[in-house]
């Protein structure tokens, strides 16, 4: 069996495969994944796996926001976007697309043709187009994510384009007076208008399927949006945010 590991910025994604199947999936908070269950050995990260009551394997990839600062012992470290693109292609089984990734503080956009990357654009300079600035804002109006996601009518214009003020604007637009509903549509729809220009220049050239993968692509508000705007398909594959983590298992599997 192989694993892949997707060092997040919010998360630790955790997939074990097994002759080209999904045998296991575990999601950990980063902080608690490296307190209980990392310690640093010989300018490594030493993991107790045996702690995680995880099923044994024999390789282990890994990927993500901590690939840089954290050498994971006994692991392959491969770029963020190899891993969710292999992921992208095994979950869908398409190898033509244009993937969007929406994590917790990243954005990442991906041209596929024939199963290969062909161009790409990213941005973690600021979380104002990540999940969470979803999180913060759905805060402010004192709902949770999922009723967030239910809205993507009649948006209330937000324009600042960070995550701190973007607090202070919406507060604001509370105080006019806008319904709930249309507030909360207007932040799905700022989430858009920020990862939009990213997306437009990779899929002008023609390519009509977007495979929309991280934590942010369960926002149904957000799929509706994208798909209105844009008129792409837009295809969610079954475990979104443990696409990068599906990627490496794939690496693995391929691996001597």
């Amino acid at each position: 069996m192989e694993a892949g590991i997707d060092l997040g910025s919010r998360n630790v994604k955790i997939v074990i495969m097994n002759q080209g199947e999904i045998a296991h999936t575990l999601q950990i908070d980063t902080i608690e994944f490296y307190r209980k269950y990392g310690k640093k050995e010989d300018h490594q990260l030493l993991v107790d796996f045996a702690r995680l009551n995880l099923p044994s394997f024999e390789k282990i990839v890994s990927t993500g926001y901590g690939r840089l600062t954290i050498n994971l012992k006994g692991s392959k470290v491969i770029p963020e976007l190899k891993a969710h693109m292999l992921g992208a292609i095994y979950q869908t089984g398409i190898r033509d697309f244009t993937l969007l990734d929406l994590g917790g503080q990243d954005t990442k956009v991906i041209k596929v043709k024939n199963g290969k990357m062909v161009d790409f654009q990213t941005n973690d300079r600021c979380a104002a187009s990540s999940g969470r600035y979803l999180e913060n804002m759905a805060g402010v109006l004192d709902i949770n994510i999922d009723e967030l996601s239910r809205y993507s009518a009649n948006p209330v214009e937000l324009s600042s384009t960070c995550a701190v003020f973007g607090e202070s604007e919406l507060i604001g637009k509370i105080i006019e007076g806008h319904p709930m509903e249309h507030l909360a549509a207007g932040i799905n729809y700022t989430i858009f208008k920020r990862f939009q220009p990213m997306l437009a220049k990779l899929t002008e050239l023609g390519g009509e399927v977007v495979v929309f993968t991280g934590g942010v692509a369960y926002n149904k508000a957000l799929q509706e949006i994208l798909v209105r705007e844009t008129g792409l398909r837009v295809v969610v594959p079954p475990l979104p945010e443990f696409n990068g983590a599906i990627g490496c298992a794939i690496e693995a599997a391929s691996m001597e």
